[in-house]
């Protein structure tokens, strides 16, 4: 027997919070709460005191002042980072309550899905119409998000597309949940038309943005940065575009801009722990260590007791701690750090970090047998799938602190060899990886100079395309791709066998090779990131609890997820392009 939906006016098992820092207006809310016949409501006075329940307990309801005295933080700050690190389940209704100033950044928000918003002065009708409207919203999507929990990805979508073209109720909802699934799933070209549907029958921010979304994980990296400009001339204060341009430009090796673009959201949206954070890597990165601290130290202060904070930036602070000789400070930083990894859901990468915390303190004080010892442990890994760009940066920045010190490894230019190697994919990235041996010039140099040895074997392997032999292209950059490791030359492997199909004599077995390859060391979600993002900007959080459901890309894990390699095959030169097409 089918299940009987709840009704939307039903409240007596509900669980509600109220953030409001006037004890006046609280008091008012939480009122007319009871008289609703809500269960259970919880008081609170700051987003702080808030994310710090949300994250660890579930509400029913949230109402939530959009503007707090005497705090920078806004209600949308608080809303925008627990939707991005997954903190807020769709059945969460979540309305803001805010005055007819703020209206427009509250309507923005809502496009970041808010449940609703509540302008003052309201009345108790005023607050109980909104209440019914988004309850009676998520039990009309019901079936769609229990198919999303059950794993149906593609019977979710189907939903989402069919309430989308019948125009039922939620229709526009439900498309951009559809569009999520299908973006999410791999399906780039149908999400790109879902979004572009979406606009067609009513132009909004968010659907322009997942149509530069759609282009940028389908690869045409330049089409979506056009499309993100073109949607901030028309919305100059989009933050979520400012994120997903930093990306974009941030996979062109374009780091001086997206370092700029980061910074726009950072502007926007400065208590945003997420937004912080990107920043403070950003510019640790592209070598501005004066300015990262600062960021990474006012990260750490502000997310601290969150989940939404990463590792890696205690580790980046570690790593400046070591450089300055700050025992307290670095110090400090492990302390911190034990705190924040005991969160980290992805174990293996949680003991890698631990590996290089300790690391730091026992160079600090002189245990160099230790330290040696670590280092040569991490260093057996170079060569396994699960090592990725963050692992090749912080072991080549802790061997060039070791170096500093004038220890220096018997076999540490293998070592710095094989990493370039594999990871010197494109030169902006072969320049960031430099970056992390910045403090010893000579391992710098020796990175930098695997990135034309790549380039010489593609262009090898190019010679031959135009000399009429795809197979023999296609077998070289196997060798090399097989002895590198190196993501480009695999990929552009496939690139060719997709090019030229069957005409290649062994296809079949040249693909599969290419194939187990591409799975384990260059596989097709491969991106360029910084830390662990929790969430893309743009995306719309659609975890509902699920087992079957965090399976999806974007839910939460239920398993480490795949290797974060920073192989940016969005950015394959004219030269490598020029291998798939006919001589």
């Amino acid at each position: 027997m089918k299940p009987v939906d709840p009704r939307p006016d039903d409240l007596s098992t509900c669980q509600a919070m109220v953030i409001d820092s006037h004890a006046t207006s609280r008091s008012i809310l939480v009122a007319q709460l009871r008289d609703f016949g809500v269960g259970k409501v919880v008081q609170c006075l700051s987003t702080a005191h808030a994310r710090r329940l949300l994250e660890h307990e579930r509400f029913d309801m949230v109402l939530c002042e959009h503007q707090f005295d005497s705090s920078s933080s806004s209600g949308q700050d608080l809303v925008d980072d627990l939707r991005r690190n997954q903190l807020l389940p769709f059945s969460t209704v979540f309305i803001m309550v805010t005055a007819e100033a703020t209206y427009t950044k509250v309507a923005e928000a809502a496009e970041s899905a808010l449940d609703g918003y509540l302008l003052k002065p309201h009345s108790a009708n005023n607050l109980g119409e909104r209440l019914y409207q988004a309850r009676a919203r998520k039990i009309a999507l019901r079936g769609i998000f229990e198919a999303i929990d059950e794993g149906d990805f593609e019977r979710a979508a189907g939903l989402c597309v069919s309430r989308f073209e019948a125009r039922a109720p939620y229709w526009l909802y439900a498309a951009r949940v559809g569009a999520e699934l299908l973006l999410r799933t791999g399906q780039y070209d149908k999400a790109q038309t879902l979004y572009e549907a979406v606009i067609a029958a009513k132009t909004l921010p968010w659907a322009k943005l997942g149509v530069a979304r759609s282009l940028l994980d389908g690869g045409q990296t330049a089409k979506a940065t056009s499309a993100i400009e073109n949607l901030l001339g028309e919305n100059p204060n989009y933050a979520d575009a400012y994120d997903i341009l930093g990306r974009a430009q941030f996979e062109l090796g374009k780091y001086e801009l997206a370092m700029n673009s980061y910074q726009m959201a950072v502007d926007m949206a400065p208590d945003s722990i997420s937004r912080s954070q990107n920043l403070g890597l950003m510019m640790y990165y592209v070598g501005d260590r004066k300015q990262a601290e600062k960021v990474l130290e006012r990260t750490v202060r502000l997310g601290l007791d969150s989940k939404m904070l990463d590792c890696q930036t205690l580790v980046l602070l570690g790593f400046m701690r070591l450089e300055a000789n700050d025992r307290k400070g670095l110090q400090r930083c492990c302390d911190d750090f034990k705190r924040v990894v005991e969160r980290c859901t992805d174990t293996a990468r949680g003991q890698r970090l631990s590996n290089i915390m300790s690391t730091l303190m026992d160079i600090l004080e002189h245990q160099s047998a230790q330290a040696v010892r670590t280092i040569r442990e991490l260093a057996r890994s170079v060569k396994s799938p699960e090592f990725d760009f963050e692992s090749a940066s912080n072991l080549l920045a802790l061997t060039s602190l070791l170096a500093q010190r004038t220890i220096q490894l018997d076999e540490v230019n293998d070592m710095i060899d094989t990493l370039g190697m594999r990871f010197c994919t494109t030169k902006p990235l072969s320049e960031l990886l430099a970056g992390s041996a910045g403090s010893f010039p000579s391992y710098a140099d020796r990175i930098r100079a695997c990135h034309p040895q790549i380039a010489k074997f593609t262009e090898s392997a190019m010679s031959l395309s135009l000399r009429g032999d795809p197979k023999g292209a296609v077998e070289d950059l196997i060798s090399h791709g097989n002895s590198t490791l190196n993501g480009k030359l695999i990929e552009t492997a496939y690139l060719v066998l997709q090019r030229y199909g069957e005409k290649i004599d062994g296809h079949t077995g040249l693909l599969a090779t290419v194939q187990e390859l591409r799975t384990r060391f260059a596989p097709a979600n491969a991106r360029s990131v910084l830390g662990d993002p929790k969430r893309q900007a743009g995306e719309l959080i659609l975890r509902t609890g699920g087992t079957a459901a965090r399976a999806l890309p974007g839910m939460q894990p239920v398993a480490p997820p795949e290797p974060r390699h920073a192989i940016m095959n969005t950015a394959l030169t004219d030269k490598t392009n020029a291998l798939a097409r006919p001589s």
